[in-house]
């Protein structure tokens, strides 16, 4: 269903075909949004007959994969535009023909990767210290998930528009004003160490491009933990992120009842900005326990650092909770979305109690699920940065500043470690900052004064997250919700039996289980499926896992042109 947001106005209508039949978009729209609305959420089939649908909504999952004039893309990342004839993606995707060209090469001091907070600040610092900077993103324009801006087409009202909004269209608007040079629709999907510096071989919309570079910030940024449990691979279930780039970006809502679960406060804003659209909240599950007398000492001590960290955002999760409240929406605490049901679509959930007992059913027809986050890693495992593992998942090894192990590698923002938009911000502008002073020597007095009151932002930041998730620290699960019918990867169709056999056959590495399943073959690169086996086989040898326990990183990490990747061979 279309939402109104207040500043957001809809573009020009227009019509387009799936699978014969015509759908109404309007300019700015993704083909998953337009697709969504029309009630269209099964979008390609698996090699075993299977639908998906909408799942990441941010070009990770490949679920979401169509046929576009018979040419395979994800909807979530393409514009709906007349005329189009869109197909739901067969298993095996047809051939189609490509002219091989030579790559553009392009030079430049520092280069970003990733238009978010973070990526935004480390080119708003390159620039302002003088470097000749490039930031591309594989998005049709800068701001990333936490900055997510309405589709171009949409006309906006800068005056009426949220502070979210706004804040990231003009951070945007300063560093595009800045002389960076801002490339969108450009995806990196290989990297290698050169000259000193770092080349990295894109695809954007005019071929091949390789840049290299003195210096690299990576800001990639996050994607969302998987919450495997029977149903969650059915059209409708996604992740709390895409449901909320449906509304922030497109103006449509991912059903019009729509239950909200897993960890974190983004959960809480989700159902907080979907109620506020007019969307039916029918409850929020959240595994966090209930603030309450049981928990004061931890509860007081986390709000402290949290008002220290950055009071406007307790004020604003305070609010959050008010409306939600008013509204009539359960929030239940201590509870998991155990099931999901539905013919070819969801179309109802089990929540249960996460420490066990008798659970209750909602009738709906969304489910968006935000369990925690995990950094993208492709680019800097391939580039050799150290990592270590922490809060259950990999990370990248790095100082403040983002400077890793590699030299000529800095990662910003989530995309090494979880720490939120505000830490982002700050270690981006550090990130930018450091590399200048690398090439060019001290920084400027201004500068340096800049870069002490981005250290402070950036320890209250940290400060700010530390309370935060002593508050949603979660309730351990009494059993696992998965089955052995249960698939743990997505895109190959392999279940937790069938690892869970093999590990007991005595295969102990993430290489032989590929081997044997194809397990992490898909299209999703094992993105989903790699951090699960990991802890698999972890679990079993006894030990805590490590990035051992991950496959070897494999370019192209991407969906790829092969025209491209031939343009880019020496």
């Amino acid at each position: 269903m279309r939402v109104d947001l207040p500043g957001i106005r809809r573009g020009e209508g227009f019509a387009f075909h799936f699978a014969g039949q015509p759908v109404e978009a309007f300019a700015g729209e993704s083909l998953a949004a337009a697709l969504t609305a029309a009630g269209a959420l099964a979008l390609r089939t698996t090699a075993a007959g299977a639908s998906r649908g909408l799942f990441c909504g941010m070009g990770v999952c490949q679920e979401c994969a169509v046929l576009v004039n018979g040419v395979p893309a994800r909807a979530c990342m393409t514009a709906a535009a007349p005329g189009l004839q869109v197909e739901p993606a067969p298993a095996l995707a047809p051939a189609i023909e490509t002219q091989t060209g030579a790559a553009e090469l392009r030079r430049c001091d520092l280069l970003v990767i990733g238009a978010g907070p973070a990526g935004l600040s480390a080119a708003a610092a390159g620039r302002a210290a003088g470097l000749d900077v490039v930031l591309i993103d594989e998005r049709s324009q800068p701001g990333g998930q936490y900055f997510k801006q309405p589709g171009k087409g949409f006309a906006v009202d800068p005056a009426a528009i949220d502070a979210q909004f706004a804040e990231g269209r003009s951070l945007a608007a300063m560093v595009a004003a800045s002389g960076a040079v801002l490339l969108p629709g450009v995806q990196a999907w290989s990297a290698r160490l050169a000259d000193g510096g770092v080349q990295v071989d894109c695809s954007g919309p005019n071929g091949a491009l390789a840049i290299t570079a003195r210096r690299l910030v990576l800001a990639a940024g996050a994607m969302e933990r998987p919450w495997p449990m029977p149903g969650w691979t059915l059209p409708g279930v996604m992740t709390t992120g895409a449901g909320q780039t449906l509304l922030r970006a497109g103006l449509v809502a991912p059903g019009a009842r729509v239950l909200v679960a897993g960890n974190g406060p983004l959960n809480l804003q989700l159902a907080d900005e979907l109620v506020r659209a007019g969307v039916h909240v029918v409850a929020v599950a959240e595994q966090a326990p209930a603030p309450g007398p049981a928990r004061l000492g931890a509860g007081l001590g986390a709000l402290l650092d949290m008002l220290a960290g950055d009071a406007a955002l307790v004020a604003a999760g305070v609010v959050q909770l008010a409306r939600l409240r008013r509204a009539g929406v359960q929030v239940r605490h201590g509870h998991v979305v155990a099931r999901a049901e539905g013919e070819g679509r969801v179309s109802r959930a089990l929540i249960t109690p996460a420490a066990g007992g008798a659970g209750e059913w909602f009738e709906i027809d969304a489910l968006c699920i935000g369990a925690g986050f995990q950094p993208q890693l492709e680019l800097p495992r391939q580039l050799g940065c150290v990592l270590a593992w922490q809060d259950g998942g990999p990370l990248v090894v790095r100082d403040e500043a983002g400077r890793t192990s590699v030299a000529s590698v800095f990662v910003a923002g989530d995309g090494g470690g979880l720490g939120g938009a505000r830490a982002a911000l700050a270690q981006g502008w550090l990130a930018g900052a450091a590399a200048a002073r690398d090439l060019l020597g001290p920084l400027p007095a201004a500068l340096a004064a800049e870069q002490a009151r981005r250290e402070a932002a950036l320890a209250r930041a940290r400060r700010f997250q530390r309370g935060l998730w002593k508050l949603f620290a979660p309730v351990p699960l009494a059993r696992p919700l998965a089955s052995p019918q249960t698939l743990l990867c997505r895109c190959e169709g392999v279940t937790f039996g069938a690892v869970d056999a093999l590990v007991a056959g005595g295969c102990s590495d993430p290489g032989s289980i590929k081997r044997a399943t194809r397990l992490g073959m898909g299209r999703c690169q094992g993105r989903y499926c790699a951090p699960l086996l990991a802890a698999r086989l972890a679990e079993a040898a006894g030990r805590s896992p490590s990035a051992d326990d991950l496959f070897a990183p494999r370019p192209p990490f991407k969906p790829t042109r092969l025209a491209d990747i031939a343009a880019a061979a020496p």
